[in-house]
């Protein structure tokens, strides 16, 4: 098979590298790719949102199946340009993915469907927004209804810092049209458990546990950024509370779309608050969560061609998809300054001691070859260290351990991902 990956990140890298062990795979494509998946893939300069230009590659090289990774190209129809032009995709239309697009949708959903999630309700202007706040309870959460790089949450501490997040939000436009409309939601506390799954429209397979750090600096300070590290599987997710959200989420949640008329299939990503009053829907993503693929991922026994053409022949029901009996870390490796204001361009060194033997791996999330052919930083997050273990301690250890063998100019890290793991 020919298999063409959508995206440049460290999922991307992760896909692309799970697929390339995979028997069925003859040629393996990335657009646009990255300096890490290079090693795997063939890149192509084309953007993720070119769809014009991607759906004619696809044809030129007589691509066998196309996997869409990224949310804004989902969102944006991309599964359905490629199905339009008779190539099979991986991930939902562009009708299923407004289960990611629009925040407002997901939570009418839940509401309608009984599907366990905070309170909330929707304001279209900053007017009606900032009336209901005069009352609201507080902390509250603020929510851009659209895609903000996972970055459009603003939890707000006082009826100050929410009047302020509207203003952020819907006068400011710091996420851009993704503020036209926010949600205002009942703040919730709880371990936040994220799990991924794989649907075909009607079945639902769901993958390994996993548990990512938003805050750029220890002890959860700092921004929120599209995630500094990750570990799998969540000491907090019991088989109680798995046996819980198979009734009463992942599978409602499936059954809801269908019913709605937007069959889903492709990966749903279940973000989770554990609450004292059992788990509920922090959000939902229509795609591979970055990074939690980097740790999910490693410890997935399938072939990930198989499941993936499972997913589009609504055939998953005959699909076993087992996981290893282990645990994995990622630690992000960052520019300094992010996710606000950083440099790029400088030389990473360490690289040749991973290549994924042994345990270890390192996912290119920001990175290019620069024009004397070394690998340079290229982004705000620049890698995702990844190791495996018998235990998450062991994996914590052989993760940190690695990340300390990699050098550029600017490098910047949390030092305390996984630090729940002592509290389990």
């Amino acid at each position: 098979m020919k298999i063409l990956i959508i995206g440049g990140g460290g999922r991307e890298h992760a896909i692309a590298w799970k697929a390339s062990q995979s028997p069925k795979v003859e040629k393996l494509y990335c657009a646009p790719g990255n300096a890490g998946i290079a090693a795997v893939a063939e890149c192509v300069n084309i953007p993720v949102m070119d769809f014009e230009a991607q759906v004619k590659f696809a044809k030129e090289k007589e691509i066998d199946l196309v996997v869409v990774a990224p949310d804004d190209p989902l969102a944006a129809g991309a599964v359905d340009a490629f199905e339009a032009a008779g190539i099979r995709a991986f991930g939902p239309r562009k009708n299923a993915a407004i289960l990611e697009g629009s925040k407002a949708f997901s939570k009418d959903l839940m509401k309608k469907y009984g599907i366990p999630t905070a309170a909330y309700e929707t304001f279209d202007t900053p007017e009606t927004a900032l009336a209901y706040l005069e009352t609201a309870p507080v902390p509250i959460v603020l929510k851009a209804d659209g895609l903000a790089l996972g970055k459009g949450v603003l939890i707000c501490k006082t009826r100050e810092e929410a009047k302020e997040g509207v203003k952020t939000l819907m006068l400011d436009k710091q996420f851009g049209s993704a503020g036209d409309r926010i949600v205002v939601e009942q703040f919730m506390t709880g371990r936040e458990v994220s799990v991924l799954s794989f649907v075909d429209g009607k079945t639902i397979k769901v993958m390994t546990s996993a548990q990512d750090h938003k805050r750029a600096k220890d002890g959860d300070q700092g921004l929120n950024t599209g995630g500094m590290g990750t570990f799998s599987p969540s000491p907090f997710y019991t088989a109680e509370i798995d046996a819980y959200c198979r009734e009463h989420i992942y599978q409602p949640t499936v059954d809801a779309m269908r019913a709605e008329g937007r069959e889903f299939k492709g990966v749903i990503f279940f973000g989770l608050m554990l609450t004292a009053d059992g788990p509920k829907v922090l959000e939902y993503n229509a795609r591979f969560g970055d990074p939690e693929t980097q740790v999910v991922l490693p410890r997935m026994k399938n072939d990930i061609v198989d499941v993936f053409e499972a997913c589009i022949d609504g055939t998953l029901d005959q699909i076993d998809l087992q996981f290893d009996d282990n645990a994995a870390v990622c630690v992000v490796l960052a520019s300094d300054g992010y996710p606000e204001h950083y440099e790029k361009g400088f030389p990473i060194s360490g690289l040749d001691a991973f290549n994924g033997k042994n345990g270890y791996y390192v996912f290119h999330a920001g990175s290019k070859f620069n024009a004397d052919g070394e690998i340079v930083t290229n982004g705000g997050r620049v890698l995702g260290v990844t190791a495996l273990g018998d235990t998450l301690k062991d994996a914590r250890r052989n993760a940190y351990a690695a990340a300390e063998r990699i050098s550029f100019a600017n490098k910047y890290m949390r030092h305390d991902i996984g630090r729940a793991i002592d509290e389990a």
